[in-house]
């Protein structure tokens, strides 16, 4: 057992994160075939085993991706490939429920009952305008003097409120989508949709209990974020991009603000280096704000978590100094984090 928290005590295994979350790139991964004999040490207590689909069965793949996305365990986009963030949160849904790392029997059952059908369909709607941005300017002086950074067009719209790719949404449909307009009807990954139009506006979150006692833990390394519900049990995981190394501030903090929709104070010299400078340009609210559709602050200055207008990018590039998410699990913060929770980096 290991002292994270002050008195509380919590699982050997989130001990030393990458241990855990490298079990899942083992050699039972992607692509594995199952043994002749059932690994004795990996089998359940009906000697049941069953390692990750291969990486050819996109079905079996996109299914175990939407169960673990609806379940809070982020496998990063949808794309029906079970690459590293899609293994980290098997991983860790093996740990908690107290399975061995390593056999997927129970992921993948649990995955057919609840996700029978993988795709849905999607019609472009009249709103659905309302959060496009044409011509969206790439430098913050010009982004400043517009009044919504929103998607670029409704191919980007599509896909993050699908929680998946440009590239896998033209994909499964078979053509190009960037000329979809009003009444266009598409296929879709059949996950809960990231709905902006029901995301609050401006929104500060109080210090509500029990959220308040939540904590989250995020491995720089392992570049997951894991989080603990009040009595200290794992609850859910995210894939997440920490910030640059000059900027990361490990150790124990304070979430102390969270809010929704926020602006973001664009400052090239708070970015590069970590100091205020009195030249800055104000960004407007939406999607594409450079922190996305959330911010929660924390103790430490300048340091947050928050959403990102990149979500391919999520695991795979460095932040200026926060912690970034894709904006379908930054809106779950609050159910999981509130002012007075622990951040801890490490």
């Amino acid at each position: 057992m290991y002292d994270l928290f002050m008195n509380c005590r919590i699982p050997a295994w989130i001990k030393t994160a990458a241990v855990v979350l490298g079990a899942a790139a083992s050699a039972l991964g992607e692509g594995a075939v199952p043994p002749k004999a059932v690994p004795l040490e990996l089998a359940d207590g009906q000697g049941n085993y069953a390692p990750l689909p291969p990486k050819e069965d996109v079905a079996a793949n996109l299914r175990l991706q939407i169960y673990l996305d609806e379940n809070n365990f982020g496998p990063g986009y949808l794309d029906g490939k079970i690459g590293e963030y899609g293994k980290k949160a098997a991983s860790v849904y093996n740990q908690i429920k107290g399975i061995p790392v390593g056999n997927y029997h129970a992921l993948i059952e649990a995955s057919g009952r609840r996700v029978p059908e993988i795709y849905t369909s999607y019609t472009i709607k009249e709103g659905d305008l309302a959060f496009i941005t044409p011509e969206m300017p790439s430098k913050p002086p010009e982004q400043a003097k517009t009044k919504y950074l929103g998607y670029r067009n409704l191919l980007e719209f599509a896909a993050e409120r699908f929680h998946t790719s440009d590239e896998f949404l033209q994909q499964i449909n078979g053509q190009n989508l960037y000329g979809l307009k009003v009444g266009s009807a598409i296929k879709v990954p059949n996950v809960t949709p990231f709905a902006l139009e029901n995301w609050p506006k401006h929104v500060q979150y109080k210090a509500e209990q029990p959220v308040a006692s939540h904590a989250v833990v995020v491995d720089i390394r392992a570049r997951v974020a894991i989080f603990f519900d009040a009595n200290n049990q794992p609850i859910a995981s995210f894939p997440i991009t920490p910030g640059r190394p000059k900027f990361i501030q490990f150790g124990e903090w304070k979430v102390t603000n969270m809010v929704s929709t926020p602006t973001f104070r664009w400052d090239e010299s708070m970015l590069e280096q970590g100091k205020r400078s009195d030249t800055f340009y104000e960004l407007p609210l939406g999607p594409n704000n450079p922190v996305g559709v959330m911010w929660c602050g924390t103790s430490r200055s300048g340091i947050g978590l928050h959403g990102t207008p990149s979500p391919h990018t999520i695991g795979r590039a460095e932040s200026h100094g926060c912690i970034r998410l894709a904006n379908w699990d930054a809106v779950r913060l609050p159910s999981l984090l509130r002012p007075g929770s622990r951040v801890v980096i490490r």
